[in-house]
């Protein structure tokens, strides 16, 4: 399954002060996602994207039932946890971690951070939700402690109705996030400058 094999940008990670870790999507490498950082307010930040075997997360959609995406969610949620660890023993801490990914790895940015709600840095989600075939809010809990989260879709969108993007910032919030939704008609399955701005201004300009 996965491997903790990582593709970094930015300020070596034994500098850095604060980090994003980013996720890329179904068929993508990790180089492509890393290069949005360039359009990010991220100077100073150590950037870390993990690459999914095969490109892939998980082999299903995100609307699948949970375990028929096993046990390749639960390798990529373990890859996580592993990169957050060593970004701790870094001297890191939660609060200055930041997550941002693109459709597939917005949807497991999501994922990871609900499971392991606490006050990290901010979130940035270009076109995702909560993975599952609905959304189980006895799957989460913690508390996000007030931290950033912003969402933005299409609507419609191919691959990620905007019904599970409104359902997402609702659990979100009952976790104590501070949840910015922007639906964009007819967008496409892509994240436009519009979402970088705002996702600039509601996380990472803190």
């Amino acid at each position: 399954m996965h491997k903790k094999d990582l593709r970094t940008a930015g300020v070596e990670l034994s500098a850095a002060q604060k980090v994003v870790v980013m996720l890329h999507g179904r068929g993508a490498p990790a180089d492509d996602i890393l290069g949005l950082g360039a359009h990010l307010d991220v100077e100073g930040f150590a950037l870390i994207a993990p690459q999914a075997t095969r490109f892939t997360w998980y082999p299903l959609s995100f609307l699948a039932p949970t375990a028929q995406n096993e046990p390749w969610l639960s390798s990529a949620i373990e890859v996580l946890a592993s990169v957050i660890d060593d970004i701790n023993k870094a001297g890191i801490p939660d609060e200055q971690i930041y997550f941002t990914g693109f459709s597939q790895g917005a949807c497991l940015t999501l994922e990871f951070t609900t499971r392991y709600a606490r006050k990290w840095g901010g979130i940035a989600a270009f076109t995702g939700g909560l993975i599952g075939e609905r959304v189980e809010p006895e799957r989460y809990k913690g508390d996000f402690a007030g931290t950033r989260v912003y969402i933005g879709s299409s609507d419609p969108d191919a691959h990620v109705p905007t019904d599970r993007v409104n359902e997402t910032a609702n659990l979100l919030t009952t976790l104590g996030a501070d949840v910015k939704v922007s639906i964009f008609p007819d967008m496409g399955h892509t994240i436009t400058g519009e979402e970088i701005a705002e996702a600039n201004a509601w996380v990472f300009r803190q």
